[in-house]
């Protein structure tokens, strides 16, 4: 919901001031006399021919065929453009920067919420808003030039790279640098941040690792410990259960032992009173 409030948001503010410039300079204005009949040649299929007063890369003018190829069909229908060439106009090339600014409003909220994952719609709507009427960006919206469009581009390769999608990231860096080859410079700025991060990511990886790898080791020691004593007490529990069955044994050898003698005192005793009785009884 929030990027469509914010879609709206730009669209209402950009389409009458495109209006106005578009009816008080029809025609191109400052650096666009080499911005527009450059994008008209591509249009018309010439790609050989460039001016050397240009000092960007094409990028600017694929991205307008690329925008004005699914309108032509409808302006042709409608009368508005009966060629492809007619419909490159220097309004229609404007457009484009109209367009982008939209997506790099859009951009801009999501980098937002993702580096501020706590900030809620309403916070990174107005925050977006805001960073999209940043002075040069805003005023060069409304003309055919490549600082919204290369803004754009180094803003997707950003947020890819946060996003840690780092072959979008590279694919994105290419095309800011065919908008403007000065943005080399934030390409290596976003690799250098993909590089660190990559590198922290792999540290966290190789700490959890070896805390695991440590957690481990302690727990097979506790084991073993744990192993070891049990041991100890089952051979403590043996030795004292054979000590008990040798004090049993040494016991009943001992009551064996005493039984036999009183057995054999009795015996004895017996025997020497018959042995008397018998004498006496042949005296008398």
């Amino acid at each position: 919901m929030g990027r469509l409030v914010l879609a709206l948001m730009v669209v209402a503010c950009t389409l009458p001031i495109s209006t106005v410039v578009n009816y008080v300079v029809p025609d191109p204005y400052m650096d666009e006399i080499f911005h527009v009949p450059q994008a008209q040649r591509y249009c018309k299929g010439d790609f050989n021919t460039w001016d050397p007063m240009i000092t960007t890369l094409p990028g600017l003018y694929y991205a307008s065929l690329a925008y004005i190829a699914p309108l032509f069909p409808g302006m042709q229908w409608t009368g508005k453009a009966r060629s492809f060439q007619e419909a490159c106009s220097t309004a229609i090339l404007r457009s484009v920067n109209i367009s982008l600014a939209i997506i790099c409003a859009l951009l801009f909220y999501d980098i937002v919420i993702e580096l501020r994952p706590e900030t809620n719609a309403r916070s990174a709507t107005r925050q977006a808003f805001v960073l999209s009427l940043y002075p040069l960006h805003w005023f060069f919206t409304f003309l055919f030039y490549t600082d919204v469009g290369s803004t754009t581009a180094v803003m997707a390769m950003y947020l890819a790279c946060i996003k840690r999608s780092y072959w979008l990231s590279a694919l994105l860096g290419s095309l800011a640098i065919i908008f403007r080859q000065t943005n080399i410079v934030w390409v290596a700025f976003v690799a250098c941040m993909g590089v660190l991060d990559y590198l922290d990511k792999f540290s966290r990886k190789t700490n959890l690792l070896t805390k695991a790898d440590t957690l481990v080791e302690s727990e097979i020691d506790t084991s073993v410990l744990n192993k070891r004593f049990v041991h100890a007490q089952l051979k403590n529990r043996r030795n004292v259960n054979s000590d008990k069955i040798a004090n049993n044994a040494v016991s009943e050898e001992k009551l064996h032992q005493s039984r036999d003698s009183e057995w054999s005192d009795l015996n004895f005793k017996d025997h020497y009173t018959w042995r008397d009785l018998f004498k006496s009884q042949s005296t008398n």
